[in-house]
């Protein structure tokens, strides 16, 4: 705020006005979010619920591994059809799907362009780079189950 003085209640009114349409502001990565949320183009698919995340479950052993510059975070997603299993490293997403099958992984950032990755027939896949904003998995197997996880924060995120 200015320590502007005002001369007459014009001059008052249009600062606070301008100052009220500044608060209000949106910012472009918030409604990129929120559009990335609700993209209709993942509408049939089956969101799996988190089981396991070692920042959750392991908080003791987050901070001894982040104390030695080496980070690795463990997450686990299920259906009653399908879990997905990941690992979050320094410069890859490491996951596979049980029961092993092959198929393709979608990756939707928060903020940029999706990409995609194949599925082995063990189940496997890797993303990299890691994407470095708000990202969520949409695992389509060759059998027809289309399965996707929640957002998952990036590493050194505030959010986590």
């Amino acid at each position: 705020m200015s320590n502007e003085t005002w001369h007459d209640d014009d001059h008052l009114f249009a600062s606070l006005t301008k100052a009220l349409h500044e608060a209000e502001a949106v910012p472009p990565s918030f409604v990129e979010s929120g559009k990335a949320v609700f993209a209709w183009s993942t509408i049939d698919a089956e969101l799996a619920d988190l089981t396991y995340d070692s920042e959750l479950f392991a908080p003791e052993l987050v901070d001894a591994v982040r104390s030695q510059d080496a980070s690795l975070r463990a997450l686990t997603y299920a259906t009653a059809e399908l879990t997905i299993e990941l690992e979050i490293t320094g410069d890859a997403v490491l996951g596979q799907i049980l029961p092993p099958q092959p198929g393709a992984v979608t990756i939707y950032v928060s903020i940029g362009p999706e990409s995609e990755a194949p599925i082995d027939e063990m189940g496997f896949f890797a993303v990299r780079p890691v994407p470095r904003s708000a990202f969520r998995l949409r695992c389509a197997t060759t059998s027809g189950l289309d399965i996707k996880t929640g957002f998952i924060a990036p590493p050194n995120s505030p959010h986590r």
